[in-house]
């Protein structure tokens, strides 16, 4: 039976694993380590690795629960509570998106599809824009508005593309129309902000950031991101089966409309956990996929298990390029991530001739 379990797991996989996990601790670290208050690498492991923080229940249940603080450290204190949530809502983040977009993938059975393309991210920008310009009274839950406007979003697009059943084609198609549409409509909201600094933030938030997170976000995206990892891991079968067509999933039994809709559930769930927590960062629900099946294929019990790790190495990486690239001065790392996907994703379409349809 355990052979049964984990007879999938190969060299590949586990060599992804241990290589995303260090890029996640090396570039955390370096996170940590710079700032106002600078440390060595040596020292801010110390801070990040201390006992007396990991140990502390008190500690922990402060950071994770909310409530007072206890005593310690200078070192820990600076990095535990203001730079080590921005790293774990990056991974948080990472992790979202590329399993999205892992799923949406299989839904669509286009390598193209995304959270982008199927009009989540555009919803949700759009929900901010309106909250940020019109009813600024209700920038308190701009996260929980955030995420209702991606899962509205996607709803409009299975409508439109739905016609006795929907397909691949149409979901995608219904998606790039309505990402258009909601597009046109957040540049034109942007005429009616009289403010700057609503303008800088609404940018902030449409182009993905992590300055300014804390504990807060990381207490918010968490428990949803651990329903969404759950949830995906375990439909990995049915991610497999789709990707053989609808066809042949009907003949082995599948409700394939009620799978695919409970399936871009999912996907819109961790979408919208990382839009609440960071804004729309692109690009990382399209190409960490594409990274991950290139190296442990297309076998969806090791594409997803490998995007759980791939996309916070990804995040946390671009993140530090965000941050430290032109210091003092802190870029989206929505920017630093379409520098990375976008030649990315030209190279694989110049390496394959038939992108597109997986």
């Amino acid at each position: 039976m355990r052979e049964r379990w984990l007879g999938w797991i190969d060299g590949s996989l586990l060599a992804l694993v241990f290589a995303s996990v260090a890029v996640v601790v090396v570039a955390g670290l370096i996170q940590v380590s710079f700032g106002a208050f600078s440390m060595s690498i040596a020292q801010a492991w110390q801070a990040v690795f201390n006992p007396d923080v990991l140990l502390n229940p008190k500690a922990l249940e402060a950071f994770f629960l909310g409530g007072e603080i206890p005593e310690m450290g200078r070192r820990s204190l600076i990095v535990w509570n203001i730079r080590l949530p921005r790293v774990l809502v990056g991974a948080f983040v990472g992790m979202n998106l590329a399993v999205s977009g892992a799923i949406f993938q299989a839904v669509t059975r286009n390598e193209l599809a995304s959270p982008f393309i199927l009009g989540v991210s555009s919803g949700a920008g759009l929900m901010i824009l309106l909250t940020l310009v019109v009813f600024s009274g209700l920038s308190a839950i701009l996260p929980l508005i955030a995420a209702i406007g991606g899962a509205i979003a996607f709803l409009i697009v299975y409508f439109i593309a739905w016609k006795n059943g929907t397909s691949p084609i149409r979901l995608v198609l219904a998606g790039v129309i309505v990402s258009t549409v909601l597009g046109s409509v957040q540049t034109g909201l942007f005429f009616f902000a009289d403010d700057l600094g609503v303008v800088q933030s609404a940018i902030s938030w449409t182009t993905g950031s992590l300055t300014g997170t804390d504990w807060e976000q990381v207490r918010m995206v968490l428990p949803w991101t651990g329903v969404a990892m759950a949830l995906a891991l375990v439909s990995a079968r049915q991610l497999n089966v789709l990707l053989l067509g609808e066809s042949t999933a009907k003949s082995l039994g599948m409700s394939v409309e009620r799978v695919r809709f409970a399936l871009s559930g999912v996907a819109v769930l961790a979408a919208a956990a990382s839009i609440a927590a960071a804004g729309i960062v692109g690009f990382v629900g399209l190409i960490v996929p594409h990274m991950v099946r290139n190296i442990v294929g297309s076998d969806y019990k090791k594409l997803v298990i490998g995007c759980v790790f791939v996309g916070p190495a990804l995040m946390v990486a671009a993140d530090v390029g965000a941050r430290l690239a032109l210091s003092p001065v802190q870029i989206p790392v929505g920017i630093v991530t379409g520098l990375i996907g976008g030649p990315y994703f030209l190279y694989l379409m110049r390496k394959q001739d038939n992108m597109g349809e997986i």
